[in-house]
C-alpha cells in the first residue's frame, strides 16, 4: 500500500466538506477529468461517483464508490479506472493543532494494475497522491465559511 500525509492548513470539518461534495472531485483527485453525476446519498456507504478519466478525446466514464465511511474521519472508495482496474483509497483526517493531518492509502484491488511490482507502482502512485493532497489542500484552505 502506498500512503502520503500533508498537514493541512484548516479544521478536520472544512477538508471533510470538500471531500463530501463529490462535485469538487475531479478538482483534487488526479486523473478524474469531469463529473457526470454523483449520487444524492454521497458520501454514505454504497454511493456513487460518477466521473470520467483521461484528457478529451480519449475520455472513460467510471465511476467510484463508498465502501466505509466514518463521516469527519475516515473514507474508503473502490475507484475504478478501467482499463487500469480499480483501487482502494483510504482517506483519514486527524485534527493536529489548528490543521489537519490527512493521510491517503492506495492499493491496486483489481485489474493490469495489480500485476505491476510494488517497487514500480510506488513511484507513481507517490506522486500522483501528493498531487491530489496538494490540490485538496488549495481547495479546503480557501474555501469559504458557509454564513449561518
Amino acid at each position: 500500500m502506498t500512503t502520503n500525509t500533508r498537514l493541512i492548513e484548516t479544521t478536520p470539518e472544512r477538508v471533510w466538506e470538500v471531500l463530501s461534495d463529490g462535485w469538487l472531485y475531479p478538482l483534487w483527485v488526479v486523473g478524474a477529468s469531469r463529473m457526470r453525476d454523483v449520487d444524492p446519498s454521497w458520501p454514505i456507504v454504497g454511493s456513487k461517483l460518477h466521473h470520467s478519466v483521461g484528457v478529451w478525446p480519449a475520455l472513460i466514464d467510471d465511476s467510484t464508490s463508498v465502501l466505509e465511511v466514518n463521516p469527519g474521519h475516515r473514507i474508503k472508495l473502490l475507484a475504478r479506472a478501467w482499463p487500469a482496474g480499480t483501487a482502494e483509497v483510504v482517506i483519514t483526517l486527524a485534527p493536529q493543532g489548528a490543521g489537519t493531518l490527512v493521510t491517503i492509502s492506495e492499493e491496486p484491488a483489481s485489474g493490469p494494475a495489480t500485476l505491476i511490482p510494488r517497487p514500480v507502482r510506488g513511484p507513481s502512485l507517490k506522486w500522483r497522491n501528493s498531487e491530489t493532497l496538494r490540490r485538496l489542500a488549495y481547495i479546503a484552505e480557501r474555501r469559504d465559511l458557509p454564513t449561518s
